[in-house]
C-alpha cells in the first residue's frame, strides 16, 4: 500500500495542452504508512486478531480493569494519560463527544450508531510517555480498515501485534505486517496463552523444528524445553518465513503483570528514544520563517498556469476518487451478498468512507503543496523553502473566508438512511470522525469528513430489513451521491485555492516583496 503515480487515469484537460503548462502532479493512490509529523503525539498502536486477549494485555500494561477498555464493535479506543479519569465517545453527526463515566461500573450512553472512538484519560503514568490505542480485530478491519490502520500507526510510531498461542497469523495480518516492516515503525510482539495455555499449533511448532529456531531448555541444564519460548520461537519463525524483515522485533510472552514489565520496559525505552528523534528532526523556526522575501522582476502570466494547474488538479482528484467509489461499491455488493449481509452494510460502508476521507484528504493536500510551490516558484525565482511556505498558507487560510465559495470547507458528509447525503459543518464534527486524530494540521484545507449516519444502523439492523436487492440499490444510490458530493466539493476547494493564492501573491507582486 505505498504511495505512488496515480494508475492510467486521464489528468489531461481542454486548457492544458500545452507542454510548458503546469499540470497536475503524481498523487498518492492509498492511503499507507506515511512518516510522524514532529509535531504528532507518541502512540503505540495495539492490533491483533480476536481470542488473543489483547485488552487484557493493555490493561496489565495500565493496571486497570479490563472492563474499562471494553468499547462498541468497530470503535477505537484512545487511553491518554489526565488526572482527572473521564470518558467520551465520540460519534459521527454530533459535534460534541458524548461523555460517560470512567468508572468500570459506568453504563456508555445510548447511541444511534457506534462511536468512530472512544478516548479513556486515566492517571497512568504509564501514559505520560505515549497515547495507547486499541483498534477493531485484525479480522474485521477488511481493505479499508487496513488502511485506516496502516495510516495511524504511520503517525503513532509504534505497533502491539498481540496474538495468542494457538493462533496462527492469516494472509490479511502477514500483509499488514508486510507493509510496516520497511518503515521507521518500532514493531513488537506479545504472545499470550491460548485456550490450552502455552501449547503452540502443531503446524506452527513444525515451522520451528524446520527453521531450526533455537528453544532454551526450562532451566537449570535439566533438559526440559520451556513450553513459553517454545510457542514464541514457533511464532516467530511463521512470521519470519513470510515476513524476514521484521527479524529484529522484539516478542514478549504475557500472562501476568510480572511478564508485561518486560514490554513495558521496552515501550518506555522506544518512547524516550523516539520523542528525542522527533523533537530534533524539524527545527523550532523553520528557514524562512521570518525576513524579507523579494519576487522577480518578470513573473509571467503565473495567475493564468495558476488557473490551469487548479483546474487540472481538481479534475484529476475527482477522477480518482470516482473510481474509488466504484471499487467501494463491488466490495460492497460481494460483502452483502456473501459476506456479512444487510446487517453489516452500515458498518463496512463506514469504513470505507473513513478510508476514503483519508486518500481524498492526502491528494488535496499533496495538490495544493504542489500548486503554491510551482506559483511561488515563479513569482519569488526559487522554490520556496519551508518557512516561506508556511507564511503563503497562513496568509491563504486568513483570505479563505474571505471568498464566499471558501465558507464551510470544514464539513462533514453524512450518509443519510434515505441514500442522501447531509452536511455538518464545524471543526468539532470532523474531530468527532477520526479514528486516531492528527496532530494540529499547517495544511491550507481542512480534512475531507465523510461518514454514515445514525439511521443507517437503524434502517439495516432492523429486524426483517434483510433483502439483498433493496440494501445494493440502496449502496449504491448513496455511493452515488457520495460522489456528487465530493466532486462538487473538491471543485469548489481547488477554487478557493486559486482564489485565495491569487490574492496572496498578486500582492506579492504589487508591493515587490512577500506580504505574508
Amino acid at each position: 500500500m505505498k504511495q505512488g503515480p496515480l494508475p492510467a487515469v486521464d489528468s489531461s484537460d481542454d486548457m492544458a495542452g500545452s507542454a510548458d503548462l503546469p499540470r497536475c502532479g503524481p498523487l498518492p493512490t492509498e492511503v499507507g504508512v506515511s512518516g510522524p509529523g514532529s509535531e504528532e503525539p507518541l502512540g503505540v498502536v495495539a492490533v491483533g486478531p480476536a481470542g488473543a486477549e489483547r485488552r487484557s494485555v493493555l490493561a496489565v500494561l495500565l493496571g486497570l480493569d479490563p472492563v474499562m477498555l471494553t468499547v462498541p464493535a468497530g470503535s477505537w479506543l484512545l487511553v491518554r494519560h489526565a488526572k482527572v479519569p473521564t470518558r467520551s465517545a465520540f460519534v459521527p453527526g454530533y459535534r460534541q463527544p458524548h461523555s460517560y463515566g470512567a468508572d468500570r461500573d459506568a453504563a456508555g450512553p445510548a447511541l444511534a450508531r457506534p462511536p468512530r472512538r472512544v478516548e479513556l484519560s486515566v492517571p497512568e503514568p504509564l501514559l505520560r510517555h505515549f497515547t495507547l490505542i486499541d483498534t477493531p480485530d485484525t479480522g474485521a478491519l477488511g481493505v479499508a480498515g487496513s488502511r485506516v490502520l496502516l495510516d495511524a500507526v504511520g503517525r503513532a510510531g509504534a505497533l502491539l501485534f498481540v496474538i495468542a498461542a494457538d493462533q496462527a497469523f492469516t494472509a490479511a495480518e502477514l500483509n499488514l505486517l508486510a507493509e510496516v516492516a520497511p518503515t521507521p515503525v518500532q514493531v513488537v510482539f506479545a504472545v499470550t496463552p491460548g485456550a490450552a495455555g502455552w501449547a503452540p499449533l502443531a503446524d506452527s511448532a513444525a515451522t520451528t523444528e524446520d527453521a531450526g529456531a533455537s528453544v532454551p531448555p526450562a532451566g537449570g541444564g535439566s533438559g526440559e524445553v520451556d513450553p513459553v519460548a517454545v510457542t514464541v520461537a514457533a511464532h516467530r519463525a511463521a512470521l519470519l518465513a513470510a515476513v524476514p524483515a521484521l527479524a529484529g522485533a522484539r516478542w514478549f510472552p504475557v500472562d501476568d503483570a510480572d511478564s508485561a514489565a518486560d514490554l513495558r520496559r521496552a515501550l518506555v525505552n522506544w518512547a524516550a528514544g523516539e520523542a528525542l528523534e522527533r523533537g530534533s528532526a524539524a527545527p523550532p523556526v523553520p528557514p524562512g520563517q521570518t525576513g524579507r522575501v523579494s519576487v522577480v522582476a518578470d513573473p509571467g502570466d503565473w495567475s493564468e498556469q495558476l488557473d490551469r494547474q487548479t483546474r487540472s488538479c481538481a479534475q484529476r482528484i475527482r477522477q480518482h476518487l470516482a473510481l474509488e467509489l466504484a471499487n467501494v461499491h463491488l466490495r460492497a455488493v460481494q460483502e452483502i451478498v456473501f459476506g456479512v449481509g444487510s446487517a453489516g452494510l452500515p458498518e463496512l460502508l463506514d469504513r470505507e468512507m473513513a478510508a476514503l476521507s483519508l486518500l481524498a484528504t492526502a491528494q488535496c493536500d499533496h495538490a495544493v503543496r504542489g500548486i503554491v510551490s510551482d506559483a511561488a516558484t515563479r513569482v519569488l525565482g526559487a522554490p520556496p523553502v519551508e518557512g516561506v511556505r508556511r507564511r503563503i498558507a497562513i496568509a491563504m487560510q486568513y483570505g479563505l473566508t474571505d471568498h464566499r465559495v471558501g465558507r464551510d470547507l470544514d464539513r462533514v458528509l453524512l450518509i443519510t438512511s434515505t441514500a442522501g447525503v447531509a452536511g455538518l459543518t464545524g471543526a468539532e464534527a470532523i474531530d468527532a470522525l477520526a479514528g486516531y486524530p492528527t496532530a494540529a494540521r499547517d495544511e491550507v484545507l481542512p480534512p475531507v469528513a465523510v461518514a454514515l449516519s445514525g439511521g443507517c444502523w437503524q434502517q439495516w439492523r432492523t429486524p426483517g430489513n434483510g433483502d439483498h436487492n433493496a440494501a445494493r440499490a440502496w449502496s449504491q444510490r448513496a455511493l452515488r451521491e457520495v460522489e456528487l458530493e465530493l466532486s462538487r466539493e473538491i471543485s469548489r476547494r481547488f477554487e478557493v485555492i486559486r482564489l485565495s493564492l491569487g490574492v496572496v501573491l498578486n500582492d506579492a507582486v504589487d508591493h515587490g516583496i512577500l506580504l505574508a
